[in-house]
């Protein structure tokens, strides 16, 4: 929570590397906001506190853990299986099968587990990200 990618990362990345930040920011934001308002055959749901949900427990299994986030949704939103898949996916990506793939979410369309796929990577992506800029804000000080 002391060092974030609102308050800290974005404005240091784009002082070292102009219009960086900005692009990474976008891509962060297009990933995180996608949705068709929908979950299986349900449509017109809002699916932010599940796309939330993921992120902040990708950032989590990182390490990275916000005060001001309730995270009593990640145990309420994501059962299980898709736990052990984003953890999979986002700290060993070569032990990924088809197996696990298709434990999680099955009556869920595979465009939808895509969508998982990209919140997972942006979110470990911009944790990694976190980590270097932060050694780099303590080197620079």
């Amino acid at each position: 929570q002391d060092y974030t990618w609102e308050d800290h990362g974005y404005s240091l990345i784009n002082r070292l590397y102009p219009d960086v930040g900005q692009l990474l920011d976008e891509k962060f934001q297009v990933v995180y906001n996608l949705t068709y308002n929908t979950i299986a055959m349900h449509c017109g749901v809002d699916t932010s506190m599940l796309r939330r949900a993921i992120w902040n427990y990708v950032h989590c299994v990182f390490g990275i853990r916000y005060d001001d986030y309730d995270y009593g949704e990640v145990n309420q939103l994501l059962e299980r299986s898709l736990k052990i898949y984003i953890k999979t996916v986002a700290c060993y990506p070569e032990k990924t099968t088809k197996q696990i793939y298709t434990r999680f979410w099955r009556h869920f369309k595979h465009s939808e587990k895509v969508h998982i796929n990209l919140l997972l990577l942006e979110a470990r992506m911009q944790a990694a990200l976190l980590y270097a800029l932060r050694a780099v804000t303590r080197y620079m000080t």
